[in-house]
C-alpha cells in the first residue's frame, strides 16, 4: 500500500545542488515514484509548486537568492489551511535552533546531508502515507457531510410535512368542531328565524296597506336579513363544498345586491363608528351591468362580510368604494378601502379559515366563507393590497341571463282545501305554521308534542300531518312512523330546525314523505304542502 502511495504521488524538489536533486531524483525513481519536478532556483519554487500541485516538497534551507525559510513562508501562504502537505526540509545544518524555526515555519520532518538511501524512502514514503491519508479522510468527510446535509434536509421536509399535515389535522378538527357546534345551535338558531321571517311576511301585507314607506323599507330589511341570516350556520360547515346540481341559481342584479348591503351594514360604518368618534364614508360606483346566477342572500353575505372587514381595517376612519363594471362575458364588483392594508403574506393567507390579524377580536371565518360563496358561484378573487394602503377585493362572477339560470319553481296551489295537523313544542311556531295554511285556505288542529299529536290524529281526520323533529316525549321520526301505521295514505312533512344535517344524511326518515328546514317562508310553505300532498297522491293513484 505504502508503495502505492509513492507510485501516485507528485514530488517537488527544490535545492540549489544539481547533484542532489539528480541523487534523489534516482532514490525517487528506485522506489517507483516517477511524477517528480525540480528547480535549483528557490525563485521558481512558488510559481512551479501552484503549477504542479505536488503531494510532498523536499526542500533545501540553504540556497543563493532566496533561502528555504522564505521559501516555506510563500509555500505556506498558499497551502489552505485545511490541507495537509508535507514539505521535508533538506539540509546539513541540524542545530535545534534550525529544527525549531523550520518546523513552526510549516516543516514537518528533516533529512540530513549527507543523504541516506533507506532513510530519504522511510521519510518520504511515511509523509506521503500521511498526505493521502488525510486526504481520504477529507474526502470521506466530505461525503458525510453531503450525506449528513441531505439527511437533514430530508428531515427538515420531513418536518414540513409533518407539521403541515398536522396544521390541517388541526384545521379539520376545528373545522369538525365548528360543524358540531353549528349543528347543536341550528334547530334554536332557526327556531328563533321562523319567527322573524313568519312574522315579518305576515306584517308585510297589513304595512302596505296602513304604514309608511319607511316602515315597509325597515320591514323588507328584517324579512331579508332573517333569510340571509338562515344561510349562515349550514354554510360555517361547509366552506368548500362544491355547489350542488338542485341549488337555485336565479338571475341576480349585483347593482341590487351592492344598494341592499350598503343600506344593511349603514349601523356599524355609520352609527356605531361614528359614536366612536370614527368617520367612514360609504360610496358607491354603479355601471350597467349584466345579471349573474346566483343565490341573493349569499352574495349579500359576501360584501356584507368585506364592508364589515374594510371597517373593522380603518379604525381612525377612511372611504369604502363598492364599484361594479361589465367585463366580457361577466360582471365585476369590488370594494376598495383606505385602511391598514395587508402584508404579501398576509394576503397569501386571508382566505385560510381560522387566520386573522384581528387577534381575539377575529374568528378568521368570514373570508373563508366568502371564498367558499364565490367558488360555489364559479366566481374568482383578486386581492389587491399594500400594507398602510389599504386593499380592494375584485369578484368576478360569469354572466346569466333568464333563459340560462335555472328556472325557480312556480309555487303552485293545491285545487282543494286540507285539514292539517301541526305539531310543534314552541305553541308561537305553530300558531305561525297554522296562519300560514289559514291564508291558503286550509284548516289545522295544533299540537304541542308528540304524543299528544297522535292522540289527535287518531280522534280526527287529516289530509297532513306537518310536524317538528325535537320535541319531549315522541319525536318527529317517531310521530310519522305512528301516523304511518294508522293511515298510511296520509303524507307526513318533517319541518325542523336540523332539516339541513338531515338533508345532508341523505333520504327520509322512515314514515316521513319530505324534510323542509326552518326558517320556512310561506311561499316555501306552501310549495312544500303541495309537493308532498300531489306527491303522495299519484303514488295511491298507481297503488
Amino acid at each position: 500500500m505504502t508503495n502505492d502511495y509513492l507510485s501516485k504521488a507528485k514530488v517537488l524538489i527544490v535545492d540549489d545542488e544539481p547533484a542532489n536533486v539528480r541523487l534523489l531524483e534516482r532514490i525517487l525513481a528506485l522506489a517507483g515514484c516517477h511524477h517528480v519536478r525540480c528547480t535549483t532556483d528557490p525563485r521558481q519554487a512558488l510559481a512551479l509548486f501552484l503549477e504542479v500541485e505536488p503531494d510532498i516538497v523536499l526542500l533545501d534551507l540553504n540556497m543563493p537568492h532566496m533561502n528555504g525559510f522564505s521559501v516555506l513562508e510563500q509555500l505556506k501562504a498558499a497551502i489552505p489551511l485545511e490541507d495537509y502537505l508535507p514539505i521535508l526540509i533538506l539540509t546539513a545544518d541540524i542545530t535545534v535552533e534550525t529544527k525549531r524555526k523550520a518546523l513552526t515555519s510549516g516543516a514537518k520532518d528533516f533529512l540530513t546531508k549527507p543523504l541516506d538511501h533507506a532513510e530519504v524512502i522511510l521519510r518520504i514514503q511515511n509523509l506521503i502515507e500521511n498526505r493521502f491519508l488525510r486526504l481520504s479522510m477529507q474526502r470521506h468527510n466530505l461525503d458525510l457531510e453531503r450525506q449528513v446535509q441531505e439527511r437533514t434536509a430530508q428531515l427538515e421536509d420531513t418536518l414540513h410535512e409533518l407539521q403541515n399535515t398536522q396544521e390541517q389535522i388541526v384545521k379539520q378538527e376545528r373545522l369538525r368542531a365548528l360543524g358540531m357546534m353549528a349543528g347543536g345551535i341550528a334547530h334554536d338558531f332557526n327556531n328563533a328565524l321562523t319567527m322573524m321571517l313568519g312574522y315579518g311576511e305576515l306584517l308585510h301585507p297589513w304595512l302596505e296597506e296602513h304604514g309608511s314607506k319607511r316602515e315597509i323599507t325597515y320591514l323588507d330589511h328584517i324579512v331579508s336579513a332573517a333569510q340571509d341570516a338562515s344561510h349562515v350556520v349550514s354554510r360555517l360547515r361547509e366552506f368548500y363544498r362544491p355547489a350542488e346540481d338542485n341549488e337555485i341559481r336565479l338571475p341576480v342584479d349585483l347593482n341590487d345586491v351592492v344598494e341592499r348591503v350598503i343600506s344593511l351594514t349603514s349601523p356599524k360604518w355609520k352609527g356605531k363608528s361614528r359614536a366612536a368618534g370614527v368617520q367612514i364614508e360609504v360610496i358607491s360606483h354603479l355601471a350597467k351591468i349584466p345579471p349573474v346566477a346566483g343565490n341573493a342572500a349569499e352574495l349579500r353575505e359576501v360584501l356584507t362580510n368585506l364592508v364589515f372587514n374594510a371597517v373593522d381595517a380603518m379604525p381612525k376612519g377612511g372611504t369604502i368604494t363598492l364599484a361594479t363594471h361589465e367585463e366580457i362575458d361577466g360582471a365585476t364588483v369590488s370594494i376598495t378601502d383606505t385602511g391598514m392594508g395587508m402584508t404579501p403574506e398576509e394576503r397569501e393567507r386571508c382566505l385560510e379559515p381560522f387566520f386573522t390579524t384581528k387577534g381575539e377580536h377575529g374568528t378568521g371565518l368570514g373570508l373563508a366563507v366568502v371564498y367558499g360563496i364565490v367558488q360555489r358561484h364559479k366566481g374568482t378573487i383578486e386581492i389587491t393590497s399594500e400594507k398602510n394602503f389599504g386593499t380592494t377585493f375584485s369578484i368576478r362572477f360569469p354572466a346569466t341571463d333568464e333563459a340560462e339560470a335555472a328556472a325557480k319553481p312556480e309555487i303552485a296551489r293545491l285545487d282543494r282545501t286540507l285539514r292539517v295537523l301541526v305539531v310543534d313544542d314552541q305553541e308561537i311556531i305553530c300558531e305561525l305554521i297554522a296562519e300560514y295554511l289559514h291564508s291558503d285556505g286550509h284548516s289545522t288542529a295544533c299540537a304541542f308534542r308528540g304524543d299528544e299529536a297522535l292522540e289527535t290524529f287518531r280522534k280526527g281526520s287529516f289530509d297532513l300531518v306537518l310536524t317538528d323533529q325535537a320535541m319531549p316525549a315522541m319525536n318527529g321520526s317517531q310521530l310519522a312512523i305512528a301516523v304511518k301505521e294508522l293511515s298510511p295514505e296520509t303524507p307526513v312533512i318533517l319541518l325542523t330546525g336540523f332539516g339541513d344535517e338531515m338533508m345532508a344524511v341523505g333520504g327520509h326518515p322512515p314514515g316521513v314523505d319530505m324534510v323542509v328546514g326552518k326558517p320556512i317562508s310561506h311561499a316555501d310553505l306552501r310549495q312544500a304542502v303541495f309537493q308532498a300532498f300531489t306527491a303522495h297522491k299519484k303514488l295511491a293513484s298507481v297503488a
